[in-house]
């Protein structure tokens, strides 16, 4: 065999393999890529729970408040008991999150 044969000879299944792990790694690129984008919207949706979350009981808050001046309405000890926990769960929501913000800066 001459060197022009066997250098053709090893560059083929050289070739071969190389073109084999570029498909690879494109595949794993797009992946990640998908991955990523999935991860985001989880993220807007997490985001977006939580904001709700508070708007739920800011308006339960608004609600209870309000019925509570009615005259007429005769509130009862579960409207404040209820009121009370929703704002308890308010700032116990409040505290985690600010917490866990301070722990991802750090």
């Amino acid at each position: 065999m001459d060197i022009s044969a066997l250098v053709i000879a090893l560059s083929i299944p050289s070739g071969i393999t190389g073109f084999c792990f570029w498909l690879l790694e494109r595949k794993m690129e797009n992946r990640e890529k998908e991955r990523a984008k999935k991860e985001a919207v989880r993220e807007k949706q997490e985001f977006l729970i939580v904001k709700s979350i508070g708007a739920a009981i800011a308006l339960g808050e608004a609600t209870a408040e309000a019925v509570s001046r009615i005259p007429d309405a005769h509130c009862n000890g579960d409207m404040h008991a209820a009121l009370i926990y929703a704002r308890n769960v308010k700032h116990e929501q409040k505290d985690f999150l600010t917490q866990q913000g301070i722990e991802a800066i750090f």
